[in-house]
């Protein structure tokens, strides 16, 4: 991404439907965190599915810690599962 020249672009938001695992590869992980990277270069803002872990969870904080706006929507019946896995990898 470095030295590269990037033109602006047509969209303003980008949705992004990934895994809420990171897989077991870490080229997963990488490109993910690229992704978001990626997004905030361009300018774009982020819509996912509201998921902090996972391969969701890492592009939303690679455009977060970039300085991007991220939009998270989430179905109120899975709050409680995100919520409760966030706690499980904090220990």
């Amino acid at each position: 991404m470095e030295g590269k020249v990037l033109k602006p672009s047509r969209f303003k938001r980008v949705c992004v439907f990934c895994g809420s695992s990171t897989g077991k590869r870490k080229c997963y992980r990488d490109a993910a965190t690229e992704l978001g990277q990626e997004l905030v270069a361009k300018r774009l803002d982020l819509v996912y599915g509201g998921g902090s872990i996972g391969l969701m969870g890492l592009v939303s904080q690679a455009v977060h810690s970039g300085g991007g706006n991220v939009l998270g929507i989430i179905p109120r019946t899975l709050m409680s599962y995100h919520r409760s896995q966030e706690k499980q990898l904090e220990r």
